[in-house]
């Protein structure tokens, strides 16, 4: 592969020849070669003209892509875009998040590869840490979110400060109210709850007690007034 000015590489490369070589079964390479039976002839790349150069390492691709070379980058992205995708969906557990973040990884290669440091360590370490940094601030941040919205239920569900002393201090008064109403007579009581918690007239409360009209108003204001002392009401 050519890119830019770089020199072209001496000879050329021929996928039809047959290695002169190597063979998978050296037994029965004569006989496979005219009936095509057996294991038969390994057909491979072989170089004709000249001596076949190295393939440059991850290191090497790196130091290209640093430089911008597009056909080094996707001999990179085949390289490490596997193992990437598989160190952040173990971390992840989602694959369309795992995904996701696995393409960030792979875009912040090209974009930072100037930044790899051979002498601190080797290129797919690099790539992988890259790629485990990305997966934990995706943990984070979707935890993040999580609680926020955790909070903002719970915030919604709490009632409000107004209501919640208002409740309180009808509580309290239902207690004292309860309190108070024990002090009473069994009379003043049921002619105080008939009359005032059931909304019943007097008339009615009377019936109901089998008592004379004017007996249960006089019941009914005493009871009144013990509530009131034992309330600390002032008239």
């Amino acid at each position: 592969m050519q890119n830019g000015g770089a020199p072209a590489r001496p000879g050329s490369w021929r996928t039809n020849e047959v290695s002169p070589y190597r063979h998978p079964c050296p037994e029965r390479a004569g006989r496979a070669a005219g009936a095509g039976r057996g294991c038969g002839l390994m057909r491979e790349a072989v170089f004709i003209g000249g001596v076949q150069e190295p393939a440059p390492d991850l290191h090497d691709l790196l130091a290209m892509v640093a430089r911008g070379d597009h056909d080094a980058f996707a001999r990179v992205y085949d390289a490490v875009s596997g193992p990437v995708l598989g160190l952040v969906r173990s971390v992840l557990r989602d694959p369309a998040q795992s995904e996701e973040v696995a393409q960030e990884v792979l875009v912040e290669v090209w974009r930072c590869a100037a930044r790899f440091q051979p002498e601190r360590g080797g290129a797919m370490a690099w790539v992988m840490t890259l790629a485990h940094r990305r997966a934990v601030d995706r943990v984070r941040s979707s935890q993040a979110t999580t609680n926020r919205e955790h909070r903002a239920a719970l915030l919604e569900q709490t009632p409000a400060f107004d209501e919640v002393t208002e409740q309180v201090e009808a509580r309290l008064e239902r207690e004292q109210v309860r309190r108070c109403m024990r002090t009473l007579t069994d009379l003043q009581r049921q002619s105080v709850t008939l009359a005032y918690y059931r909304g019943l007239t007097y008339r009615e409360v009377a019936e109901l007690l089998g008592l004379p009209l004017g007996t249960v108003k006089t019941r009914l204001r005493d009871g009144l007034i013990r509530l009131r002392d034992c309330l600390g009401v002032t008239a």
